[in-house]
C-alpha cells in the first residue's frame, strides 16, 4: 500500500470534507431519494434518478478519501530542515530569464494550489526540485514551454 505524502493542513482539509460528505451531504441526498420515491413512477422521475447520481458521487468521494486517509504519511514542514529540497520546502526561484522570483511550497497532490503558491510533489517542477540545493540551475519542460529557474532560497516553514 503506497502513502500518500501531505502536510498536516491537507490532512485536515481532507478530514473535514469527509465529515461534511457524511454528516451533511450523505443525509440530505438521502432525504432527496424518499422525497422523490414518493413522487410515484421511478422510470420517469428526473428528481429520483439526479438524486440517485449524486449519492453515487457522494458515496465515491467518502470512498476515495477514506482510501487516502488511511494511506496518508503527514509531514510537518516546520520539523524538517536541510540544504536540499524536499517534500514540504518553501522554495524561492529566480527565473534566469527574465530576473523575477517565485516562491513555491511543494505539498501533497489534494492540497495543491499554484494561486497559493502550493505546488504538487507530482508536478514536473517539484520533481526537477528534489535534491537540488541552493544555487542549482533547473530546467522544466512546462505546458506554456521550457523554463529555467536557479534556486536562490530553501526554508521549512
Amino acid at each position: 500500500m503506497e502513502k500518500v505524502p501531505m502536510t498536516a493542513r491537507g490532512y485536515n482539509r481532507l478530514q473535514d470534507e469527509l465529515k461534511h460528505l457524511k454528516s451533511v451531504e450523505r443525509p440530505a441526498v438521502i432525504k432527496a431519494i424518499a422525497e422523490a420515491r414518493e413522487h410515484g413512477d421511478l422510470s420517469e422521475n428526473a428528481e429520483y434518478h439526479a438524486a440517485r447520481e449524486k449519492q453515487s458521487f457522494i458515496e465515491g468521494r467518502v470512498m476515495e478519501l477514506e482510501d487516502k486517509i488511511s494511506r496518508a504519511e503527514v509531514i510537518e514542514p516546520t520539523k524538517l530542515s536541510g540544504n536540499a529540497v524536499k517534500f514540504g520546502a518553501t522554495i524561492t526561484l529566480a527565473d534566469e530569464d527574465t530576473d523575477e522570483e517565485v516562491t513555491y511550497q511543494i505539498v501533497g497532490q489534494d492540497e495543491s494550489d499554484i494561486k497559493q503558491g502550493l505546488i504538487s510533489i507530482t508536478s514536473p517542477l517539484a520533481r526537477a526540485l528534489i535534491g537540488k540545493s541552493v544555487g542549482d540551475n533547473v530546467e522544466v519542460t512546462t505546458p506554456g514551454g521550457s523554463k529555467s529557474y536557479e534556486v536562490v532560497g530553501i526554508a521549512f516553514k
